[in-house]
């Protein structure tokens, strides 16, 4: 598995894990399981090829100590090879089939060879599909065969006047054994690990847009609940005074066409951003350097803002998340308050910036405890630099909001 560097706002951000261009043999296209309906054609003709040429070669080779190939025997090797096929669909019955075929091979005394290829294959393939037990039961029983075969049968068996085999033998045969559960072994291994990681690459996915849909849910509504609610304020002044005092009711009208302009400004340039994802943004993210024109707004709404503080220089994550914090906190002033001044204080300290918003209140719906998306979004915000936030009411009736913000965590988001 390679690291791939992912990009954002603010400059290289984290590293995520890219899926590896070779996926292991058994994981079908695109890493996916094996597809069981499918019948392994290729490298079962390629297995039995092999395993035919061997066994001429191998029955040369032994002509003086072993039978020699007839029609029963090539028979029992086109059985063999052909239950392959079957290992995909039924692995347990192919294990067993595979090795009784062998069994009887080895029965009539025909040449060792790479018949025992078939019950290799068999095996791994029982083993990764999850049936260890049959796979292992299947290579000792077959051990088993050979053993009664090679040390006891062999006085009634052909060819005849068979010798027994001699017990080195048997290592040789053991170290096969071992070899083929080594391998099978080794194949699950990967196989389970490469599922881990699968699953490991889509639960990040899903977490990735998880995360990306609550950041679009929480810029939308910062956006659209600060300026519909400078609409919705100052459509009720344009139409209380729409009879009694034109002037005052066209500036309603002008300030509902500034907010409404500017909404539809910043929720273009969210879209933007979904549209290209890989491109910079085109305009800069808000920060507290346009906090006076937060001010401006608020006070369209008809409500003074008081602003003691200057904010440093601060990583655009973390500018971003305190000019949306503030602007989320005076737009629960207009909605939530029955007062029409407010304090902001920033404070700077160093490694944190301190953000602080106060009414005089009081509450004027049963909302202004501030329970609803707003607070939770100023809180995700908050807690995605390593901030807090405490928000709630005042001794003296006023609502608080209270941000502390890493001022450095916004490089790492």
């Amino acid at each position: 598995m390679d690291d791939e560097r992912v990009h954002g706002p603010g400059g290289p951000q984290r590293r995520r894990r890219r899926p590896s261009p070779w996926p292991p043999p058994w994981a079908g296209r695109e890493g996916a399981e094996p597809d069981a309906g499918r019948l392994p054609w290729r490298s079962t003709a390629l297995i039995t090829v092999l395993v035919f040429a061997g066994s001429a070669f191998a029955a040369r080779a032994q002509q003086d100590q072993r039978a020699p190939l007839d029609l029963f025997a090539r028979v029992l090797l086109v059985v063999a090879c052909a239950l392959l096929l079957g290992r995909l669909r039924r692995p347990v019955a192919v294990v067993f089939g595979t090795a009784a075929v062998v069994a009887v091979y080895l029965g009539a005394g025909y040449a060792y060879g790479p018949v025992f290829l078939t019950v290799a294959v068999a095996c791994c393939s029982a083993v990764v599909s999850g049936h260890r037990r049959a796979a292992w039961t299947a290579l000792g029983t077959l051990w088993a065969v050979h053993l009664l075969v090679a040390h006891w049968l062999y006085r009634w068996l052909p060819p005849a006047g068979d010798d027994p085999a001699p017990f080195w033998q048997e290592i040789v045969v053991a170290g096969w054994a071992v070899a083929i559960v080594a391998i099978a072994e080794l194949a699950r291994i990967r196989r389970e690990q490469w599922a881990r990681e699968r699953a490991e690459r889509a639960q990040a996915a899903r977490r990735r847009a998880g995360e990306e849909r609550l950041r679009i849910a929480r810029e939308l509504h910062d956006v659209l609940a600060h300026s519909l609610s400078v609409i919705n304020v100052q459509a009720g002044v344009g139409l209380a005074l729409l009879d009694s005092d034109v002037e005052q009711a066209r500036t309603a009208l002008t300030t509902i066409k500034a907010a409404s302009k500017e909404a539809l400004g910043e929720v273009r340039q969210v879209l933007d951003t979904l549209r290209t994802p890989g491109d910079a943004p085109r305009a800069p993210a808000p920060g507290l350097d346009r906090l006076a024109e937060l001010v401006e707004q608020a006070a369209r709404a008809g409500l003074t803002v008081d602003v003691t503080g200057r904010a440093p220089r601060l990583p655009p994550h973390t500018d971003l998340a305190a000019f949306r914090i503030v602007q989320e906190a005076l737009t629960n002033v207009v909605r939530h308050s029955g007062s029409r001044h407010a304090r902001v204080r920033v404070e700077d300290r160093g490694s944190t910036l301190r953000l602080r918003i106060d009414d005089d209140g009081p509450a004027t719906g049963a909302e202004a405890g501030g329970s609803g998306n707003g607070l939770a979004g100023m809180r995700e915000r908050a807690a995605a630099l390593g901030g807090t936030i405490e928000a709630g009411q005042r001794p003296d009736g006023g609502f608080r909001v209270l941000a502390v913000l890493p001022t450095g965590a916004g490089g790492n988001q």
